[in-house]
């Protein structure tokens, strides 16, 4: 296997969905040995300021703290950056600037990965609120559905669930019938667009399941020359 470039990611927002980022990079990666998987930094850094509470309430600024991650990871020999948190890609600009290696975008390969709409967010109220998806779907021609003020903070109550380590079964059953509504006001799809709502079951959902997490898997896997797996087949 050619060598492969190594992949840092910008990690801890939250812990665990790092953690089930960091899993599905190794379960999607074409490989039979040790030797053949990609060498991935990870930087899981919690103390990085709420996201939502910076773009919304004016409170502290996670600015500095990514940036921070970003040159502690290139100065370690990444290569590329990933960064599974969908909200601080508001923040993506300041980021990059901050580095001379690429900071992959997860909303703009999300956006790239949506075959037709109108679709579903489910996101927190920072993405959902500074048009982070939005935008990106619009020059694409797709229209977007976003819940309701009561379904919103059911979406908000579940991420912070998610965060606290409850029931990831309980919390899919939860956002069922918000995605139940969004498909009657239209959504052909539901973009899992906050990388807590990634860790629930969007299988056992009616509405087809577009996980920005799996999306950024594979746009970091192909971005470092890795061969991935979808559906038992390798993909470049």
């Amino acid at each position: 296997m050619s060598r492969t470039k190594t992949i840092g990611v910008v990690g801890g927002m939250g812990p665990m969905a790092t953690v089930e980022f960091f899993r599905r990079l190794v379960a999607k990666t074409d490989a039979a040995s040790d030797q053949e998987h990609v060498h991935i930094l990870i930087d899981n850094d919690p103390s990085v300021p709420d996201r939502t509470g910076a773009l919304l309430r004016g409170e502290e600024n996670p600015v500095p703290a990514l940036q921070r991650m970003a040159r502690r990871l290139e100065a370690a020999g990444a290569e590329l950056l990933a960064m599974p948190c969908n909200t601080a890609h508001a923040f993506i600009e300041e980021i990059r600037v901050a580095v001379s290696i690429p900071v992959l975008d997860m909303i703009e390969e999300t956006a790239a990965a949506v075959d037709g709409g109108p679709v579903g967010l489910l996101a927190t109220d920072g993405t959902i609120e500074t048009g982070l998806y939005q935008r990106a779907l619009a020059t694409r021609r797709i229209d977007t559905v976003s819940p309701g003020a009561t379904d919103q903070a059911t979406v908000m109550e579940i991420i912070r669930a998610v965060k606290a380590g409850e029931d990831l079964d309980r919390l899919t059953g939860r956002i069922a019938p918000v995605i139940d509504r969004l498909a009657a006001a239209g959504a052909k799809a539901a973009v899992a667009a906050c990388t807590e709502l990634s860790l629930l079951a969007g299988k056992r959902l009616e509405i087809r399941w577009i996980d920005a997490l799996d999306v950024l898997v594979r746009a970091a896997l192909r971005h470092a020359g890795a061969r991935s797996v979808v559906n038992g087949e390798e993909t470049r």
